[in-house]
């Protein structure tokens, strides 16, 4: 007979284990990006975190999963096909460990096809392609709109225009280890050749095309470069063509007869010879040098604070504790997410307290916002959870904890870090909590990262 599902999720936990409302918000600047023929019906938003994203005539960001192969075959879409559609999964696939294929999921009265999880983003009959734009016929014949051969979809996760909570660029794995990633999908962003922009948790970063930082100096004058000499040595000039010219928030100076430079926002742009690993903030630690971002991520909600850990600054509750947010992508073919208030529990009380409801609350508490807490964006909010189930809760329900979350997801502290910066719990969990468990928040990251 086969064993259920949960019990086999609570039974792997050691080896699991092992395996290690928003108020008043700044003025912002948002990235400028490059125009590009749409559809009739989709269009360009800003989002806070992912830049520029292609939405739907409601403003829901629009979203690919790219196929990607996974430890058993392969998961995602491949180009031109979708294989997220309307029947529900009741099985385990077997493409992460430590889970065989062919048990039972849990909660199969509740769960979601894929299709309604991820609505597609349908074509209508007479829809002609357009630019990067192509048309896929799905399985049940009707028409989806794809991009660059991918198809585009919503998330029931995203409750308001411009959201992101179905998935960020800023985990490029999509936070599920090796598993596909649902990204938000959108224009290219309007700078240079020879430039690129990255999401990061920090911002909208602007890089080199080796992936290198770039950038701007205090000492400089409105398109004019003081970097001379021993300066330009260390701090090398983006150098711009003869042919360049002037494109969005990009111009070009001249720095000498026949030597052009880029500037952004009027501010000349450099690379910096001491960095060693990709997407750098190194350069910024510099007195008057500063990462350039086309647009910089929100700030963090007032009470919470930032501490320094042995790897890196991470994010902290007021008393200095470090915050941690739960990942899980369920083992379907179907890949759902499994870290939100409305998904199965099961997965994260298996990695959090063996399964064991009271030793997951006191090992992982969540991180509780005070009474007169105020997001300050759309990515922050403050809910109201259920301690006893996980489960979102109504204000006034007995027992009910006020939570900050992150993208719609609750936060926690770790009950095995000691002093301010331990990070004890970061990588607890399958593919060092990425797949399956907590990761430490962190907001600068320079070991490992992307180097």
């Amino acid at each position: 007979m086969k064993q259920p599902f949960k019990a086999l999720l609570i039974a792997g936990v050691s080896l699991v284990g092992i395996c290690g409302s928003v108020g008043a918000a700044e003025q912002r600047v948002f990235e400028n990006h490059s125009d590009v023929p749409m559809p009739p019906g989709i269009q360009v938003i800003s989002t806070e975190l992912d830049g520029p994203v292609f939405a739907n005539e409601q403003g829901k960001t629009l979203y690919v999963w790219p196929q990607k192969a996974m430890r058993v075959g392969f998961a995602g879409d491949s180009k031109g096909k979708s294989v997220c559609g309307d029947e529900i999964t009741t099985k385990t696939a077997g493409m992460m460990s430590p889970w065989p294929p062919g048990m039972d999921l849990p909660e199969l009265d509740k769960r979601l096809s894929c299709a309604e999880t991820w609505p597609p983003q349908l074509a209508s009959e007479d829809a002609e392609p357009v630019g990067r734009w192509t048309i896929i016929t799905r399985s049940d014949g009707n028409k989806q709109w794809a991009y660059d051969e991918q198809p585009v979809y919503t998330s029931i996760l995203d409750h308001a225009p411009a959201e992101t909570n179905g998935g960020s660029a800023t985990r490029a794995d999509g936070g599920s280890g090796t598993a596909p990633a649902r990204l938000p999908v959108g224009p290219p962003p309007n700078v240079p050749p020879g430039l690129n922009v990255i999401t990061t948790i920090t911002g909208r970063l602007v890089v080199n095309e080796e992936g290198y930082s770039v950038y701007s100096w205090d000492n400089d004058a409105p398109n004019k470069s003081n970097c001379i000499g021993d300066c330009a040595r260390t701090w090398i000039p983006v150098a711009a063509p003869a042919a360049a010219q002037p494109q969005g928030d990009w111009t070009v100076i001249d720095r000498a007869p026949g030597v052009r430079q880029w500037a952004f926002r009027e501010k000349p742009v450099y690379t910096y010879s001491d960095d060693t690993s990709r997407a750098s903030l190194a350069g910024g630690d510099v007195p008057g040098w500063n990462n350039v971002y086309t647009q910089r991520a929100p700030k963090h909600p007032e009470e919470l604070t930032v501490q320094m850990s042995d790897v890196g600054d991470v994010l902290a509750d007021s008393d200095g504790n470090t915050i941690y947010y739960y990942t899980c992508g369920d083992d379907s073919l179907d890949q759902l997410a499994c870290d939100t208030m409305d998904s199965p529990q099961v997965y994260r009380i298996a990695i959090a307290g063996g399964g064991d409801w009271d030793r997951a609350l006191k090992m992982w508490p969540y991180v509780q916002a005070s009474a007169n807490a105020e997001s300050p964006s759309a990515l922050w909010s403050v809910v109201y959870v259920d301690p006893q189930t996980g489960r979102s809760a109504d204000a006034g329900q007995e027992g009910a904890l006020r939570v900050w979350a992150y993208m719609g997801r609750p936060l926690y502290t770790y009950a095995g870090d000691k002093e301010t910066g331990d990070i004890e719990g970061n990588a607890i969990g399958e593919w060092q909590g990425k797949r399956n468990g907590f990761r430490a928040f962190y907001v600068r990251e320079e070991f490992g990262r992307r180097g």
